[in-house]
């Protein structure tokens, strides 16, 4: 499904609700901070539950946190500690658009997530603790 070249609001609006799963994931993408534009040779990346973001603006700039959640349908991610409270006396997480979010450290957990980065020709290292062999 090719993204519609249409000027009309309505169009786009449209294309957005109806648009598969694997593009809904690409338009949730945040851009990385300079270090790991750096290191990873990319300007953004989707948004993952695990990943540390920055908020860049509105009332909550400045905060950072891990992603708890992300809602595919309608395009917000929820981080972990960044709530408010509800008359009821309840916390509520905070929904936040991924373009006001700046990717700070990755969740390199997925396979298929360090697949997309070596593309770019980037070797990714792995923490694996080393196993001492006995005689």
């Amino acid at each position: 499904m090719k993204r519609p070249k249409s000027k009309k609001p309505g169009k786009q609006r449209k294309f957005l609700h109806t648009a598969p799963l694997h593009l809904k994931r690409k338009i949730l993408s945040s851009h990385l901070s300079k270090e790991l534009r750096e290191k990873y040779k990319r300007r953004a990346m989707p948004v993952r539950k695990g990943d540390e973001v920055q908020v860049m603006s509105g009332k909550l700039k400045g905060k950072t946190g891990k992603i708890a959640r992300v809602n595919f349908k309608k395009y917000r991610v929820y981080l972990e500690g960044v709530t408010r409270k509800r008359t009821v006396g309840t916390e509520a997480q905070i929904s936040l658009s991924p373009s006001k979010l700046k990717i700070i450290s990755l969740n390199l957990d997925d396979k298929k997530r360090q697949k997309i980065i070596e593309r770019k020709g980037v070797k990714i290292v792995t923490e694996q603790p080393s196993t001492v062999q006995s005689k």
